[in-house]
């Protein structure tokens, strides 16, 4: 009987994402006229960061779903239109230009339902139009597949270091000895993380110019920048913010100050610290009251099993082709979105025939 209330983090320039869910109670969802979205609904914001569009369809596992105030929906005629090309439409640079053209306000960005009246939309047949949305389609089908089968890869790469380094399964038969942390197998240790690896900060990105580099913050990628701070694997750790978004890299980024990079003490440790610290609930060890921190000592001092040099091994090469796997599918995915975008503006220009 519960209500999915939409925030603006729900909506993002990729679509749906719900990682913090608000929920109503039926009777509050009975109280509200509108705001209610139906399948096949675009929802876009409106406030703050304007533009950001979603798309209600069959895929998303929430059925009784409403809008907050700094959105509207965009509720297609399907006499005249396709409602995924109204989506398609309203993310690409036709309508997006417009956006910027008409949003008022500069610490609270805007968009009147007044102005969005006035924006130009291109005007297609609906067999154009669903030939258009053929195409980007089946790039975004693919793109979200990747996904999947990566964060799939994902679970496997942590249900292996449960298994081995948490419930100690391959060691059954073997000897234990008693630790602070309880029994571990003979031969380990337990020590801090900062035996392993060395935490330092991120620092400020504005004064780079662009380029190749992704630059990390504690939400994800941010920008990309001339010149790497970092080029070796690491594992990121937020400092504020979202804490337990725990990143594990193995190409040259930028690290912004709100996220922790780490540098390597030890050989094949990279996957073995980063799927420990995700393994661990850092929003409960946080040490700010209002903004979600976390601090050097905190991490330095994390007590972890240290397994001898030969299981650490092991462990890098049963991960590595799941990594690798994963590593493809990021790439493939990040070419694909490239071809999207820029097929984007050309299709609802009608500059190229659409042939699925």
């Amino acid at each position: 009987g519960y209500c999915l209330f939409l925030n603006t983090k729900n909506v993002t320039k990729d679509g749906f994402l719900f990682e913090e869910k608000m929920f109503i109670t039926e009777e509050k969802d009975n109280l509200l006229r509108k705001g209610k979205l139906q399948p096949n609904d675009v929802v876009m914001t409106t406030r703050g960061t304007v533009g950001n569009v979603a798309f209600y369809n069959n895929s998303i596992p929430y059925k009784n779903v409403r809008i907050n105030s700094g959105m509207v929906i965009i509720r297609a005629n399907v006499q005249e239109f396709n409602p995924e090309y109204v989506y398609w439409m309203f993310r690409s640079p036709i309508i997006q230009n417009q956006i910027i053209q008409y949003r008022s306000g500069t610490a609270q960005p805007q968009l009147p339902i007044s102005s969005m009246k006035k924006m130009q939309i291109p005007v297609m047949s609906l067999n154009e139009q669903f030939q258009v949305v053929a195409v980007l389609s089946s790039l975004q089908k693919k793109i979200e597949l990747n996904d999947k089968i990566s964060a799939n890869l994902q679970q496997q790469a942590q249900a292996i270091f449960k298994s081995w380094f948490v419930d100690f399964e391959p060691f059954q038969d073997g000897e234990f000895v008693e630790s602070e942390l309880g029994p571990i197998p003979k031969g380990w240790r337990v020590g801090t993380l900062s035996e392993l690896v060395a935490v330092k900060y991120g620092k400020d990105h504005k004064k780079l110019t662009d380029g190749p580099y992704p630059v990390y913050g504690s939400g994800g990628i941010m920008r990309y920048v001339e010149r790497p701070i970092y080029t070796k694997e690491s594992v990121l750790i937020p400092r504020k913010g979202t804490l337990n978004n725990v990143i594990y890299l193995n190409e040259p980024f930028w690290s912004v100050d709100t996220m922790f990079y780490t540098e390597m003490k030890m050989e094949n440790v990279a996957k073995y610290v980063y799927h420990f610290v995700s393994g661990k609930d850092l929003a409960s060890m946080n040490s700010g009251s209002a903004v979600p921190s976390m601090t050097t000592d905190i991490l330095n001092s994390m007590k972890v099993v240290i397994p001898t040099a030969e299981w650490l091994a092991k462990f890098e090469q049963i991960l590595l082709p799941l990594y690798s796997q994963m590593f493809q599918n990021a790439a493939q995915s990040k070419t694909l979105a490239q071809l999207r975008d820029t097929l984007l503006p050309k299709l609802m220009n009608g500059g190229i025939e659409a042939t699925p």
